[in-house]
């Protein structure tokens, strides 16, 4: 990391990354450090590249529109990890990195012989971030894991959906991404301890995708610890916590109210035209309203019915009682909250020409990110940038090991 401002390009402008692993947690992690700025530099096998440039169902112009996303921002590299010729050019990278991602396996990096002990003697400052199923240790470390497993025994999916059903997932890969935003959290909390506390030494981040879920339980671990109670889904509220739901308009949307603390329940009860209600003794606690939570939330149900969305949305934001609509994507496309925020960024795909993509998350008032490419199709698209460039390998060296396969 450089010691002085970063310039426009975002606030981790001249942090370089060195991103291996493929599909999600791992690349996810990479993407949200390249929006901030970071170099980004993606390693693929030679002829069998991330499998998510051809994930999912729906295409464009032929191609999967998760690749050009996920991987923007990235320069593209190819080298084969499992040859020796490879890991020697990995550790000359590693050499010039920051940072490096992996979400292999635990213990492949080991096998293939440049796990962090070989890392770390190219590089003292390096980090490396490690996602994986459960992490790199414990009786479950060596174990193949995904979201939808992660979310399972990380808690998550026990408590979604409604009582005596199937436990349904998020239609998104949430632990997944769940555990690249932790990653990205060690990674700058790791860069700061070497560049700002003083050790001036890079260390390993371990992150699990089913603790990555489990971090999200909130008062669930000591609620059972001291009172023994097992939380369980509750559909569309949260058990005591009223009014807080989502209710249906004369115009069949779905909006959400929530209503749940005293101030807001006056609120919300002088908005529907029914101020008595905040001083009847079923209702005037926060206490009492959760014990009472059908009822109250029966009243705010006929209510909502009697008008249209616009309407009860208008209403009840003037009247400051928190209120909104339960958006597609095709509504977030329409709202101009988005487009003020420059949320819905126009990316060109070098193939099929502009789209529309995720903008970047957070905002910074200084030093922005930026989506400054999309995803490139071709294999291997910077290897001359980076194993020329920065590496210094000539045209020759390079033939070589494109012949070889190891590039």
């Amino acid at each position: 990391m450089t010691e002085t401002a970063a310039p426009a390009g975002g606030p981790l402008t001249g942090l370089r990354v060195v991103e291996l692993g493929t599909l999600l947690a791992g690349p996810f992690t990479g993407r949200l450090l390249g929006d901030l700025g970071a170099e980004i530099i993606k390693v693929e096998a030679p002829g069998k590249p991330d499998p998510i440039r051809e994930w999912g169902k729906a295409r464009y112009e032929g191609r999967s529109l998760w690749w050009p996303v996920q991987s923007r921002n990235k320069m593209c590299v190819t080298l084969n990890l499992r040859e020796q010729r490879g890991q020697e050019l990995l550790l000359r990278l590693v050499e010039h990195a920051d940072v490096v991602t992996e979400n292999f396996r635990p213990g492949t990096l080991e096998r293939w012989g440049i796990g962090y002990d070989r890392m770390s003697e190219a590089n003292p400052r390096v980090i490396l971030a490690r996602v994986s199923g459960y992490g790199q240790t414990g009786p479950y470390a060596e174990r193949a894991g995904f979201a939808s497993v992660s979310e399972a025994m990380g808690g998550l999916r026990h408590v979604n959906g409604y009582p005596g059903e199937a436990p349904p997932r998020m239609h998104l890969s949430l632990g997944d991404s769940l555990a690249g935003m932790f990653a990205a959290q060690g990674i700058l909390a790791a860069i700061y301890e070497r560049d700002v506390a003083g050790s001036g030494l890079g260390q390993v981040v371990d992150v699990s995708l089913m603790e990555a879920s489990f971090a999200m339980l909130e008062s669930t671990v000591p609620e059972y610890d001291r009172l023994g109670i097992v939380r369980e889904p509750a559909g569309t509220n949260l058990a005591g916590i009223a009014p807080s739901n989502i209710f249906k308009s004369r115009d069949d949307l779905w909006m959400v109210i929530a209503a749940n603390n005293d101030n807001l329940f006056r609120r919300l009860c002088d908005a529907m035209g029914r101020p008595e209600l905040a001083g009847d003794t079923r209702f005037a606690t926060h206490a009492a309203r959760g014990e009472n939570q059908e009822e109250i939330e029966g009243i705010v149900a006929d209510w909502a019915r009697e008008r249209d969305a616009a309407e009860i949305d208008r209403v009840l934001n003037e009247a400051g009682v928190v209120c909104g609509p339960i958006y597609t994507v095709a509504e977030i496309f329409r709202d101009p909250q988005y487009a003020s925020r420059e949320m819905l960024v126009e990316h060109v795909d070098p193939e099929f020409g502009p789209y529309i993509g995720p903008g970047i998350v957070p905002k910074f008032s200084d030093t922005p990110g930026a989506v400054r490419w999309s995803g490139t199709w071709e294999h291997g698209s910077h290897n001359e940038e980076v194993y020329s460039g920065l590496l210094g390998l000539s045209d020759a060296e390079l033939g070589r090991l494109r012949e070889d396969g190891v590039i």
